[in-house]
């Protein structure tokens, strides 16, 4: 930890009159002010006065860690002299949110690897800035701010090109911390528009939202689908028992993966040989499906046995999915699945469990005969449930007689489903 009083003096190359470099060599602390206490005489040595303590802040302003910016208010804080900033981007970053909170517009008008000098669009206006890379770092640092705008009033806009997808990013990516958080593009605009004045298009506006969740997730999908056979890994490595497998294609693309977690297996030699299988639509970049297989343990609650990822609901998908559950869970004889009436789960349930019984889902089924008759009738879900846990013959044909006399056209429904299902 850097103390208030440590002073660090480093030399700096003077390559031009207009441009000058400073060699910084902190550690990288969480907080670093630059001063310069020099004279156009005396120009051959800069004073940095680095001090830190636990909540990142400084003597002269403060870091936010999450933004990544250095300086007083963070990424939303304002552009000054001596202000130092980790990479050309984040410098950019903070001069296009400053934009769209003053309401105007600049472009660029040098800029290369070693420096930038930014400029107001309106041909009269003197506002600009200039910033400088350090020598021998990625810090870039405020060298000269001419914070005067003399452009006329009528200029200002609510159209501004600051505005880009990144940069929207940045803006409304706190947003999402809240992993429940259903963050709209429409909700995108209209959030821009009440707090920088900004009106966005759609397009831009998805394209800033998908540029927020990548800098949550600090990476790319595609990084995260390299991440995968590390993870299967170091899963096996510390979760002894557990079956994991990953299934590439030719060209060594993602398509199938399944894992078992060891005390899923132990377990389920100790709950009801009935497996219930679903799957449900993944909505990331590649979209997919995710399968699950659980079964009740003896306290009636859910017991997860495995997941499953896939491209979607084919049968060449649910039949390798449910040949894994096979391989790992095996098939004893009195062995139920149950399911919906997905067409790819029946032909993979007959060709992976061919012994098994198939059952259907009750509520799957209920819903099936309300969207068939467009029927919200409360009786049709009385009759139907009860008849459908009947715990005898005799009780249910009972039961079933009341449930199509109160819906025509139910009883053939049922029939060609089948009833022992």
């Amino acid at each position: 930890m850097f103390g208030s009083s440590d002073l660090y003096e480093m030399p700096i190359n003077v390559q031009s009159p207009e441009r000058t470099q400073y060699l910084a060599t902190n550690p990288s602390p969480s907080f670093v002010h630059v001063s310069r206490d020099l004279t156009e005489e005396k120009n051959d040595r800069v004073s940095i006065n680095s001090q830190v303590d636990e909540e990142g802040s400084g003597s002269g302003g403060n870091f936010n860690r999450e933004d990544g910016i250095y300086g007083q208010g963070g990424i939303l804080g304002d552009i000054e002299e001596n202000r130092v900033f980790r990479s050309k981007k984040e410098l950019m970053t903070c001069l296009s949110i400053m934009s769209m909170r003053k309401k105007f517009q600049y472009k660029v008008f040098k800029s290369n690897t070693s420096f930038i000098v930014v400029r107001c669009v309106h041909p009269s206006c003197s506002w600009r800035v200039r910033a400088n890379k350090l020598i021998e770092s990625e810090y870039w640092m405020v060298t000269k701010h001419v914070n005067k705008h003399t452009f006329p009033t009528d200029f200002k806009t609510t159209r501004r090109r600051q505005a880009t997808s990144w940069v929207v990013g940045e803006c409304i990516k706190r947003r999402f911390i809240n992993p429940g958080r259903v963050f709209r593009p429409r909700d995108v605009m209209d959030d821009m528009k009440q707090k920088y004045g900004v009106e966005l298009s759609y397009s831009v506006a998805w394209r800033g939202r998908e540029c927020a969740y990548e800098n949550l997730r600090l990476g790319t999908p595609e990084q995260s689908y390299n991440l995968l056979p590390g993870y299967l890994h170091m899963l096996m490595q510390t979760n002894h028992g557990s079956v994991v497998n990953l299934e590439v294609t030719d060209g060594n693309k993602f398509q199938y993966l399944f894992i078992a977690f060891a005390a899923s297996i132990q377990g389920f030699s100790y709950c009801r040989p009935v497996i219930s299988i679903d799957a449900t639509h993944l909505k990331g970049k590649y979209r997919g499906v995710l399968f699950t297989a659980v079964c009740h343990d003896a306290n009636q609650q859910i017991f997860p046995l495995a997941i499953g990822v896939g491209d979607s609901e084919n049968d060449a998908a649910w039949t390798w999915f449910l040949k894994r559950v096979k391989d790992v869970f095996g098939e004893n004889p009195a062995l139920v699945i149950v399911s919906d009436r997905h067409r790819s789960i029946r032909s993979a349930v007959e060709e992976a469990f061919p012994r098994a019984f198939h059952g259907i889902c009750i509520y799957h089924l209920l819903n099936n005969l309300k969207t068939k008759f467009k029927s919200k009738n409360k009786e049709l879900e009385q009759h139907y449930i009860a008849a459908a846990k009947a715990y005898n013959l005799q009780e249910f044909h009972v039961l079933f007689y009341t449930l199509c006399s109160a819906v025509p056209g139910a009883k053939e429904y049922l029939e060609s489903v089948g009833l022992d299902r």
